[in-house]
């Protein structure tokens, strides 16, 4: 949106709706309340969470999908400034961008939201049951019911359409026992409108249903389900409660197939010619769940067209599944599955690479179905006058990734187009700040300030602590004896409560638990759970809102260090399980509350990088008004775009790349800083102070935070004959050597395209993302300039994720030969003295060389951090890079462009190799996360922190030397050593280097420590 049509700040509304509560909507809801702006957020189910929420677990770091989610949906839960309106839909938009009047339809849940309190005595009462959605069909539900466990809001409801009374006029079980009178027959359907300044679309995706693949038998064969299906049998929560058995008798498969792209990259069975992007992974992930549960003996195998697993860290996945797993992985699109008579077994015949006919009998099928936009959500867009292009999702730019037709409307997630969660969280920041440029005027006119909250003083107190174990479904009840955790539990000294729950980290018993604390006088607790890193803030958030000082709390982590790593050994597992909760309630009894001190926030920042990337954060930034300083390393903006021809849909990249570096400089809020490097940073989140180099002389900045997006560059390569013709280009060269019409492309008869070039190798086991795409467009632009051209594509997997498949499916028909190899038998390329190249494939086929004499020759070289760059700042910002040299984020599914330092994010390829959209979308991320530090006056800092003794002090700095965050200084006169609380991070290393002692980390004193060892060694 242009400045000439943004709202002006007398009308523009300080609000905004987004419409989906599945993960992206949940995290635009919340950048934007963070950032100042009210939201309301518009369910069409009872409950947030969307197919997140019915997940298993997530790859590649095989988190519990719920588990990482649930602290996400508490939030949005009880955040003051986002109104959940669920069972509802837009129906219709009127206004313009920064002031619209949405009509909005809410179905009637026939259950007093006020007076419920999620008990469940409605469900328990109701005697219908019908089948639970939820679960995929598989297992049953009642009439009155909630979602699921974890539900937010967790109140109940009751399904009209199943309902006895509203069949047959009788029953009400469900009103005459619930114990506050919150079921009311007589609720009705509702319209209301609500102003807002923008709309977010989050409205998701359905499966694709494989009814129509009538040779798969999905739908008379029990044993083929789909992957969703197969999602509820492995987890916890499902019908099975995570125990692996097919649905026709309950017994344990021995043998187990997925089948892949079904539903996707087919316009035979259905009009989804696109790559669902997803499937490859999450069929991946499956198998290798279900060898975790049903044990090593467990066969699995993959059918596959090519294998996509272009993410970060995806193809690490791939080969572990592969070589530790022993998953298989078959080429072969399979053509029908066949009853086995006289069982339930399951008969798939494939054609091998070689030729050969085969038949595999296996016990469960797994169809890998793809992702579709509902007929209800384009009916959506139509009613909002957003226009739908290919594949029937929102038709976006890759210039701007989440605006839609229509002002001041944005997208995000599978919507925009066929994604995985790490990038549907970035999205739905970008739109998050898409629509915080637009209302900026408005920021913080409707939001709430929470009320100040009174902390008790129990200091001088006797401990009373009370106790709360976690089943997680069975995550952990399924190992451990939960019940006898907590009996044991009940013996300890100091605990004075104890709780079981089923999931303690579900918003009822947040609010339990805030009730439990006041009744019961508990001034310490302990939660038996899982993992502090994902929880810890959730459960101190309560015990703050019930007046207790947040650090009084302890979790033991039974799921994580028990549970899942003993799952064989239920009766250790428990046993273990008791030592955790007997040294956590040690270790809290001895815990004395820690104080914050709130510091000022510096209301600027600094964005390292003048590419692509850095100069879309640093305007997104400007434009939500916020100064930024954006510094460059080389003499002229623009970055890699420089030498991109066009985009993966054909837009030039020159026309876009002028007019942003044109509004970078002559942006009244961005200092731009060329021929400039950074020399030290010093300062914390909030309070920066960086020194930078600018052309030799020092620049003193400061800000409140950062935003790395330093890029990276195309490998050389030392194979192929690079260097050795003239003739041999990387892919950038090419785009350079079509833009300017080289002679050498003009009057070339034939081209060799090889692919993976130094990528998805050893020393670089990742896939670099955009080659197979980058490779495709210039062989139709070469097929474009002379059609009779002949084009070899050598690959080893062709990797067109989303609607790129559109690019592949051109290719072909435009008669470019794709030609796949193998690692072990890289192409061979020969120079000759007269330039002239050859280039030798092995055939998969025929298993035949094949030799080709081009013209030209393309590498595909691989993505490559800047080594140097990124090490020094990685130590001066202290953030973390990965094996490979890139920036790491602080969670890969659900805090993308964050580091695990406060205040520090990141940006474009430095994080990973991605295409121009993506690098885009996650600047705007970037900004949108950034900004939610500036929009606050203040933060506090802190808590466990590091003291020194300066009494036992000797002086010899070996804390100064070790700490990473240079928090520790050496005093000269006193000859002793002091803790600058603002930058400590509480990591301990310090306290442990120093040898006398002298150095306590606040919340693991030496003494807590040492009464968790003698806990420890006490059984």
């Amino acid at each position: 949106m242009t400045n000439a049509t943004r709202p002006t700040p007398a009308n523009t509304i300080g609000s905004v709706m987004v419409v989906g509560g599945g993960i992206a909507g949940v995290q635009a809801a919340l950048d934007l309340a963070d950032s100042g702006y009210f939201v309301h957020l518009v369910e069409s189910s009872s409950a947030i969470g969307g197919v997140m929420a019915t997940l298993d677990k997530t790859f590649p770091t095989d988190d519990c999908s719920l588990c990482i989610l649930s602290p996400k949906l508490v939030e949005v839960g009880r955040h003051l400034n986002i109104q959940l309106h669920t069972l509802a839909e837009v129906k219709g938009v009127s206004g313009q961008a920064g002031n619209f009047r949405v009509t909005v339809f809410q179905r009637a849940r026939y259950i007093d939201m006020e007076k419920c309190i999620g008990c469940g005595t409605c469900a328990e009462k109701c005697p219908r049951k019908v089948p639970d959605e939820y679960n995929a069909g598989l297992g049953r539900r009642k009439a009155a019911y909630v979602k699921f466990p974890q539900a937010v809001p967790l109140k109940y409801l009751i399904d009209k359409d199943h309902c006895i009374y509203f069949e047959k006029g009788k029953c009400r079980a469900c009103e005459k026992f619930c114990p506050t009178q919150a079921v009311n027959f007589d609720d009705k359907d509702r319209e209301f409108t609500l102003d807002v300044g923008s709309i977010i679309l989050a409205p998701g995706f359905e499966p694709f249903d494989p009814r129509v693949y009538d040779t798969y038998n999905y739908a008379k064969l029990p044993n083929v389900v789909t992957s969703m299906e197969f999602e509820r049998i492995l987890s916890a929560s499902g019908p099975f409660e995570g125990h692996l058995v097919r649905p026709s008798d309950h017994q344990e498969p021995k043998k187990i197939a997925w089948l892949q792209c079904v539903g996707s990259r087919d316009i035979h069975h259905c009009d989804n010619g696109y790559c669902s992007s997803v499937c490859c992974m999450y069929a991946i992930k499956q198998a290798g769940i279900a060898i975790e549960h049903a044990g090593p003996d467990l066969e699995t195998a993959i059918f596959f067209m090519d294998m996509r697993t272009p993410g970060k860290d995806f193809d690490k996945y791939y080969e572990r599944a592969q070589k530790e797993k022993g998953v298989r992985f078959i080429r072969s699109r399979v053509h029908s599955i066949e009853a086995v008579p006289g069982t339930d077994d399951l008969a798939i015949q494939y054609v091998t690479e070689d030729g050969r006919v085969v038949e595999e009998i296996f016990n469960l099928v797994v169809l890998s179905v793809g992702l579709q936009i509902s007929q209800q959500t384009l009916d959506l867009a139509e009613r909002l006058g957003v226009e739908i292009g290919d594949g029937r999702f929102a038709a976006t730019s890759p210039f701007e990734p989440v605006q839609t037709s229509r002002d001041g409307i944005f997208v995000c997630g599978v919507f925009q187009s066929p994604k995985d969660i790490p990038l549907s969280v970035m999205e739905a920041s970008a739109a998050a700040a898409e629509s915080a440029a637009l209302l900026a005027p408005a920021r913080n006119t409707l939001t709430r300030k929470p009320p100040a909250l009174t902390e008790k003083d129990v200091a001088t107190q006797e401990p009373r602590v009370g106790v709360f174990v976690c089943h997680c479904g069975v995550n952990i009840a399924g190992v451990i004896d939960v019940a006898a955790v907590a009996d044991y539990a009940e013996t300890l000294p100091s605990v004075v409560y104890v709780e079981r729950n089923l999931f303690t980290c579900a918003q009822d018993t947040q609010d339990k638990m805030k009730k439990v604390i006041e009744d019961h006088k508990l001034n310490r607790i302990v939660v038996a759970a899982c993992s502090p890193r994902t929880h810890e803030p959730l459960f101190q958030e309560t015990l703050k809102q019930a007046g207790l000082n947040k650090y009084l709390f302890e979790m033991a982590n039974i799921r994580n260090m028990g549970s899942w790593v003993h799952m064989n050994e239920p009766e250790a597992a428990t046993e273990k399980a008791k030592d955790m909760v007997r040294m956590a309630v040690a270790k809290v009894a001895l815990q004395q509350p820690l104080s914050e001190v709130q510091l000022n926030v510096t209301k600027s920042g600094l964005v390292v990088g003048g590419g692509i990337a850095g100069m879309t954060a640093a305007l997104t930034l400007a434009d939500q008004g916020y100064p930024v300083t954006l510094v460059e390393r080389k003499d002229v903006l623009g970055g890699h775009g420089r030498k991109l021809y066009s985009t993966w849909d054909g837009q030039p990249i020159a026309p876009f790349l002028d007019e942003l570096i044109n509004r970078v400089i002559q942006h009244p809020k961005i200092t731009v800083y060329t021929n400039t490097h950074i020399r030290d940073v010093q300062g914390f989140v909030g309070n920066f102070h960086t020194v930078l180099d600018v052309g030799g002389s020092p620049k003193e900045v400061d800000h409140g935070v950062a935003i790395l997006a330093i890029g990276a560059h195309s490998l050389k390569p030392t194979e192929y004959g690079y260097g050795q013709s003239d003739r041999i280009f990387l892919n950038l060269d090419l785009d350079q050597a079509i833009s300017q019409r080289d002679s050498r492309i003009v009057n070339a008869n034939s081209a060799v395209f090889i692919q993976c070039v130094g990528s998805r190798e050893p020393q670089r086991p990742y896939c670099s993302r955009v080659c197979c795409s980058h490779s495709i467009e210039n062989a139709l632009r070469l097929k474009k300039l002379n059609p009779d051209l002949d084009v070899f594509m050598l690959y080893r997997d062709i990797r067109t994720f989303g609607l790129r498949e559109n690019l592949y499916k051109e290719a072909r028909a435009r008669g470019v030969l794709f030609i796949r190899f193998d690692l072990d038998n890289k192409p061979q390329v020969q120079v000759a003295s007269d330039g002239s190249l050859t280039v030798t494939v092995l055939d998969h086929i025929l298993q035949r060389p094949i030799v080709l004499k081009p013209d030209i020759l393309t590498l595909a070289s691989a993505i490559v951090m800047r080594t140097e760059e990124a090490d020094e700042l990685a130590k001066m910002f202290k953030v973390p890079l990965n094996a490979e040299g890139f920036f790491l984020e602080a969670h890969a599914k659900l805090r993308p462009v964050d580091f695990a330092t406060d205040g520090v994010f990141i940006a474009g390829l430095a994080h990973y190799p991605k295409p121009t959209e993506e690098c885009i979308a996650q600047a705007k991320a970037a900004a949108a996360r950034a900004a939610t530090v500036l929009a606050k006056d203040s933060i506090l800092a802190g808590g466990v922190v590091a003291v020194v003794n300066k009494d036992l002090c000797c002086g010899c700095q070996g804390c100064v030397q070790c700490c990473p965050f240079g928090a520790i200084s050496y005093l000269e006169q006193e000859a002793k050593c002091e803790v600058n609380h603002a930058l400590c991070k509480g990591c301990g290393t310090c306290a442990a280097t120093c040898p006398s002692e002298a150095i306590t980390l606040l919340g693991f004193s030496h003494l807590q420590l040492y009464t968790q060892i003698d806990e420890a060694l006490s059984a």
